[in-house]
C-alpha cells in the first residue's frame, strides 16, 4: 500500500468534511470518523472497557481528533459495560471486519488475552492504552497507575492530618481485582500508609459502577472510616455521593478520573480531589502509533507514561 495515514497527506484539512455516528447495536457502541483517502488496512478499532464512562469518551475524542489529522478510520466499538465476554467480542468483531490495528484497554490481563493472540497471530496490530493485558503489543500509553495511586493516598494523609486525625479506618473501592491499572493505583494508595497508624481495610468491589460503588462506601462510612479512596470514576463517584448523603463533613474523599460529576462533587467539598488522567493524549499516541506500526515501523513495545495532574476546589 501507498502508507496509513502519512501526514504529508493530510497537512491541509481545512476542506475536509469529518462524519461522526454513534450507534448502538446489542452490548455495542460505535463512534467512526472517516477521513476520505483511508483504506482498508487502515482502520483502527478503540476498544475500551466500557462506552459510558467520561474517562473512555474522552479517550475516543482524543482517538478522533488524531484520525482526522492522519486520514484513517477509527471505529469506537467498546461494550456498553465492563464485561470480559462482550470485549472479547469486540476484539473477534474488529478482526473479522477487517481492521488493521485495535488500541485495547482491556478489562483484566488475562481475561481477553486468547481473543488478542487470534488478532495477533492475524496480523492486526495491537495497541495498549490505559490498561494492557499479558500479550505483547506494539505500545502501551498508559498513567504510571502506582505513582499516581500513591500521590492520592499521600494527598488524603496530608489532609487527614491537617483535621488533626492521625489515625482510623480508611476504605477502598476498587473495580475487580483483575484490572492492571486500578490494582496498581490501590497498590500505590496503600504504599503511601505504610509506617502510619492508619488501617486500609479490605478492598471492596464495584466493577465501575456508580451506584454499587455508592453502596459500598456507605456501608464503609457505617463502620466510622476517616477516609475512601475509589480507584476509577465509577468508584470516586459513588464515595462522593454517599459522602454527600451522609452529611459528614469530616470524611475524606480521594479518587480517580476526571468527570462532571466528580468535578461538581470536589467543588461541593464532598470530595477533596481526583487524579486526573489524560485520556485524549492516550487516543491521540495511540493512533499515532497504530499508524506508525501499519506503515512498518517497530515501536519496540514502548510504555510511555501519559501523565496525571492532581484536581482539588478552587
Amino acid at each position: 500500500m501507498a502508507g496509513c495515514g502519512a501526514k504529508e497527506n493530510a497537512t491541509d484539512t481545512s476542506g475536509d468534511t469529518a462524519e461522526t455516528s454513534t450507534t448502538t447495536q446489542g452490548s455495542t457502541a460505535s463512534t467512526e470518523s472517516d477521513a476520505s483517502g483511508s483504506g482498508t488496512d487502515c482502520k483502527i478499532a478503540l476498544i475500551t472497557m466500557d462506552s459510558i464512562d467520561q474517562h473512555w469518551v474522552t479517550m475516543n475524542e482524543g482517538a478522533q481528533e488524531e484520525a482526522k489529522k492522519l486520514g484513517v478510520t477509527v471505529t469506537f466499538m467498546s461494550p456498553n459495560t465492563k464485561d470480559d465476554a462482550q470485549q472479547i467480542e469486540c476484539v473477534n468483531n474488529a478482526v473479522a471486519g477487517g481492521y488493521g490495528a485495535i488500541m485495547v484497554a482491556a478489562n483484566g490481563p488475562d481475561a481477553i488475552s486468547s481473543a488478542l493472540k487470534d488478532a495477533s497471530a492475524a496480523g492486526v496490530k495491537i495497541v495498549y492504552v490505559d490498561s494492557p493485558a499479558n500479550v505483547e503489543a506494539e505500545a502501551t500509553f498508559s498513567t504510571d497507575n502506582e505513582a499516581a495511586g500513591k500521590t492520592a493516598g499521600e494527598e488524603m494523609i496530608k489532609a487527614l492530618e491537617e483535621a488533626g486525625i492521625t489515625s482510623g479506618d480508611i476504605g477502598v473501592i476498587n473495580v475487580n481485582a483483575a484490572t492492571d491499572s486500578c490494582v496498581a493505583r490501590e497498590e500505590g494508595f496503600r504504599s503511601a500508609f505504610d509506617g502510619t497508624d492508619y488501617t486500609l481495610l479490605e478492598t471492596q468491589y464495584g466493577e465501575g459502577d456508580a451506584a454499587k460503588s455508592q453502596s459500598i462506601a456507605e456501608n464503609y462510612i457505617t463502620q466510622g472510616v476517616v477516609g475512601i479512596f475509589g480507584c476509577n470514576e465509577g468508584s470516586t463517584t459513588g464515595a462522593g455521593n454517599a459522602i454527600k448523603a451522609s452529611g459528614k463533613t469530616d470524611i475524606i474523599g480521594v479518587g480517580f478520573d476526571k468527570s462532571d460529576a466528580i468535578l461538581s462533587l470536589i467543588d461541593d467539598g464532598y470530595l477533596l480531589c481526583t487524579m486526573a488522567q489524560n485520556p485524549d493524549v492516550m487516543g491521540q499516541k495511540g493512533v499515532d502509533a497504530c499508524v506508525d506500526a501499519l506503515n512498518g515501523k517497530d515501536l519496540g513495545g514502548e510504555v510511555v507514561d501519559t501523565g496525571v495532574s492532581v484536581l482539588k476546589k478552587e
